[in-house]
């Protein structure tokens, strides 16, 4: 047992320059205890006044992830049973066994408590040809332990491990229960690896949070790259390493938050546009407040250099608010011109190279003599009796219409056609709309523009007169004429 205990110490000390880390994935462990038996002689699990037997053992482990161990432990030394009432038996023995252990915690920290299952077997001394019947198989094998990290690389470790075999003659009763045994041990084991660093910053990958640091860049304990100024930039890539600062504007600040840092911002502490160098744009006419001088322009409005709307036919309104923005015009008239004088702009003017009035759009007055004379042509206009044909006596009327309206170029004209109560309702509004049409399209062949010309049939609903007499009926068959601008 001192010797034992000299091998571990020495191997303790030629491993001390050593720290466990998860990449140090290899450990061994030298380990002493006692077995205790459970069969058909008795049940000696965690019994302290029976007979106990020594053992002596070798672990090697293999880590495979943060909680997961593969462990092979070989043991030798004496099991048996006697509890002082019946003859029992003893034999001396080697073992082995292979089991998959999971860790509760993981490797940073000091205590860890972890559970295992496998399986194995029992070779005995006096059965050393290895007959099948001379071996007894442990399936499966299972316990738990503990380890405690006592320096980097030296661990304390205490572990149960029962063996359920497959084996009843042991205890020399050939029928009945099983031979199970349970082994306690308590060792000192020894983490060994070569360190791995893929990105050669001195920071062993199981550690490191940052895996792919580019060369040269200086590193934290953590191996990521220093941020001096905490921003969450790394210095290598901060763009103002000293000065915490935004991801977008590579670590340099913005205190207005407008996308421009402060060290390119003409107006850092006023929220503006790229565009501007980050200056506000109140009026958005693409010149920065700080250098318009008309900062209220209106929308949309083209501007010059300093932001002031362009006056581009030079008649002083601005084109922002000129209506007829390449032609000079009046102000008063929002920069159009007017030919004629009349206070009405040429794009409103329907006579534009006549006077005329502002309520007729440019147009002049109907003389009281024409609207007289276009009334009375309205009642001298005659169809054929229950059709839209104009009578011959009509025409002459009409083309004395034709010359009127042809004086006043911007004036409108509204045919209304009316008729008596003779006849169906539906008949006598067809009726009334086509001789409305007859006279439109009579007009229209002497020159007169459809668009001037608007026909409208009402049938027998507005009558002037009473339809129960022939006079009545007689005034009621009628055509209007009414002008308008």
């Amino acid at each position: 047992m001192k010797k034992l205990l000299l091998l571990c110490i020495c191997v303790a000390y030629t491993m001390s320059t050593s720290a466990q880390t998860d990449d140090k994935k290899w450990n061994v462990g030298f380990h002493g205890g006692m077995m205790q038996y459970h069969g058909d002689l008795g049940h000696d699990f965690y019994q302290t006044s029976n007979t106990s037997y020594g053992l002596g053992g070798l672990s090697v482990s293999r880590y495979l992830g943060r909680y997961l161990d593969l462990n092979l432990f070989l043991t030798r030394g004496t099991l048996g049973y006697n509890d002082g009432t019946n003859p029992g038996f003893k034999s001396d023995f080697s073992a082995a066994t292979l089991n998959l252990r999971f860790n509760f915690l993981g490797p940073e920290y000091i205590v860890r408590p972890y559970v295992f299952g496998g399986a194995g077997f029992l070779l005995f001394d006096n059965q050393l040809n290895f007959h099948k019947e001379k071996i007894d198989t442990a399936m499966p094998t299972a316990g738990g332990g503990i380890n405690f990290r006592l320096t980097p690389v030296l661990m304390l470790n205490l572990q149960e491990t029962f063996l359920f075999t497959n084996n009843d003659s042991r205890d020399g009763q050939v029928s009945g229960k099983k031979d199970d045994f349970l082994m306690h041990t308590v060792g000192l084991s020894f983490n060994f690896g070569s360190k791995k660093d893929a990105d050669n910053d001195g920071v062993s990958d199981n550690k490191d949070k940052c895996p792919n640091t580019p060369a040269g860049v200086v590193v934290d304990k953590m191996g990521c790259p220093l941020d001096k100024d905490k921003d969450g930039i790394a210095d290598y890539l901060d763009s103002c390493p000293d000065v915490a600062g935004t991801q977008l504007l590579n670590g340099c600040p913005d205190r207005d938050n407008d996308g421009v840092a402060d060290a390119n911002d003409l107006c850092p502490d006023q929220a503006g546009s790229i565009a501007l160098k980050g200056c506000p744009d109140t009026d958005n006419d693409g010149v920065a407040d700080i250098n318009d001088k008309c900062p209220n322009t209106k929308s949309g409005s083209q501007v010059d250099a300093k932001g002031c709307p362009i006056d581009s036919d030079g008649d002083g309104v601005t084109d922002d608010l000129d209506r007829c923005p390449t032609t000079a015009g009046i102000a008063s008239l929002k920069g159009c011109p007017d030919s004629d004088g009349d206070g009405v702009a040429d794009i409103d003017d329907r006579c534009p190279n006549t006077k005329g009035n502002i309520s007729n759009k440019g147009c002049p007055e109907i003389t009281k003599q024409d609207a007289v004379r276009i009334t009375y042509i309205g009642s001298k206009i005659f169809f054929e009796n229950n059709s839209d044909k104009l009578k011959v006596a009509s025409l002459s009327q009409l083309d004395e219409l034709a010359k009127i309206l042809n004086k006043y170029e911007g004036a409108n004209l509204v045919i209304e056609g009316h008729t008596d109560s003779n006849g169906s309702d539906d008949f006598n509004m067809t009726l009334s709309q086509k001789r409305t049409n007859s006279v439109k399209q009579y007009l229209i062949s002497k020159g007169i523009s459809d668009l001037r010309l608007t026909g409208i049939g009402l049938g027998e609903t507005k009558p002037v007169a009473d339809n129960k007499t022939s006079l009545g009926r007689a005034k009621n068959r009628r055509v209007e004429l009414k002008t308008n601008y």
